[in-house]
């Protein structure tokens, strides 16, 4: 792959395995140097060994994207390591599906504080960092952030509600050179539906994901570096990417 990267820094939250994991090794293999965040620090490490094996330069964050402090505390260590930030990929999130009459709302706080409280804290560490490089944030977010389906009523607020935050971010900050870019994935052969706590539901996206040819992390990890690595007059702001078995 072309170093597109080279000089660039990037932050990666999920990295441990996944999507996030496929886009640290991409966004390496296009030559910026990583930082790696996640909870699973056995999982980072092993991440990180390899990146470090080909070459990458690399920086393992023990990350919990629900408390702003850690948020924090993760963006100032990359900019020590590293210099600075180029691209921050806000790729942490949890699928907790069942339905609402009946919920364990446990789920549902955990849904709101990951996927859109922890993405807007990692937002507003990084981006006087990115304004100051002309970086891009990436969102990630989910094909249930334009569609619905009973079952999915509180994951599907959680991801409209990153695409909203993110429509409204990329308006404020356009004019100092950031782009926001939202990734909006189907169905991806990962271990996101592995912790839903519903049985029923659980039960159902696993037929679901398994009737079909299913995304792999790094088709999404591709999207994500070809973004990034447009002309800076060039905005990538919505991606959206179905398995071309996906009929919703």
């Amino acid at each position: 792959m072309s170093q597109q990267l080279q000089g660039k820094v990037a932050l990666v939250t999920g990295a441990s395995s996944g999507i996030g994991e496929a886009t640290a090794v991409a966004l390496a293999e296009a030559g910026a140097a990583v930082a790696i965040g996640a909870r699973r620090a056995d999982r980072l490490a092993g991440l990180a060994q390899r990146l470090t094996d080909a070459g990458a330069r690399v920086l393992t964050l023990d990350l919990d994207v629900t408390d702003e402090a850690s948020c924090r505390a993760a963006v100032a260590a990359t900019v020590s390591e590293f210099g600075g930030l180029d691209v921050l990929v806000n790729n942490a999130g949890v699928m907790l599906l069942g339905r609402i009459n009946g919920a364990d709302t446990t789920d549902w706080t955990r849904m709101v504080n990951t996927n859109v409280l922890g993405l807007m804290f990692m937002t507003h560490a990084a981006l006087p960092h990115l304004v100051e490089r002309k970086g891009a944030v990436v969102q990630m977010s989910s094909t249930a952030g334009r569609t619905v389906r009973a079952g999915t009523g509180v994951y599907n607020a959680t991801k409209w509600g990153v695409n909203a935050f993110s429509e409204s971010l990329r308006q404020e900050v356009y004019q100092d050179g950031v782009r926001v870019v939202v990734v909006e994935p189907g169905i991806v052969a990962t271990e996101l539906r592995e912790h839903i706590t519903d049985a029923d539901a659980k039960a159902s996206i696993v037929r679901s994901a398994e009737s079909i040819r299913q995304l792999q992390p790094e088709d999404i990890a591709n999207a994500v570096v070809w973004a990034v690595t447009q002309p800076a007059h060039v905005s990538v702001n919505e991606i959206l990417v179905r398995p071309t078995d996906q009929g919703w």
